[in-house]
């Protein structure tokens, strides 16, 4: 991945599709650690169907480069598969559809998670984003061992 940190031009002349597919393409292969420099330093993600622990609602960059940390830290393993952007009357938003295959490191277990995210992206970084994602679809496969075998069919 290559975050826009360059000279300002090269960043402001990224599409927010070209900020999607570095993001996409970033939690794809676990840099999470690169994954906060796509975003303003202002920068807002709405997460409205998160559930506890998540926080509905991740401001700064510096928070969210804590909020991937941490993502860091824990057993998911994601690719994003099936992925349709759809461009909108406003040059700075776009609509992307996606799924996640994906794995828990620590058991094994897989899943498929649906995702969409309205982004809006200006000067070749993240303002704001508001992320729907299946979020039972990630809890089931967190779930404990005796919970349930492979949630392979999850979202």
């Amino acid at each position: 991945m290559t975050p826009p940190e360059g000279t300002p031009d090269e960043a402001a002349a990224a599409t927010p599709r070209e900020v999607f597919a570095r993001l996409s393409a970033g939690i794809s292969a676990g840099r999470w650690d690169e994954l906060a420099a796509l975003y303003a330093e202002d920068a807002v993600v709405l997460q409205p169907f998160s559930l506890p622990p998540a926080p509905p609602r991740v401001d700064g960059r510096a928070a969210l480069d804590r909020h991937f940390r941490a993502a860091a830290r824990g057993p998911l393993e994601l690719r994003a598969r099936d992925v349709v952007v759809h461009e909108t009357a406003d040059p700075e938003v776009i609509v992307a559809e996606f799924d996640y295959d994906g794995r828990v490191a620590t058991t094994g277990r897989t899943f498929r998670a649906a995702n969409i995210q309205v982004l809006r992206v200006r000067d070749g970084l993240i303002v704001e984003t508001r992320d729907y994602h299946d979020h039972p679809a990630f809890a089931r496969a967190l779930a404990s061992e005796g919970d349930a075998a492979d949630t392979r069919d999850a979202g």
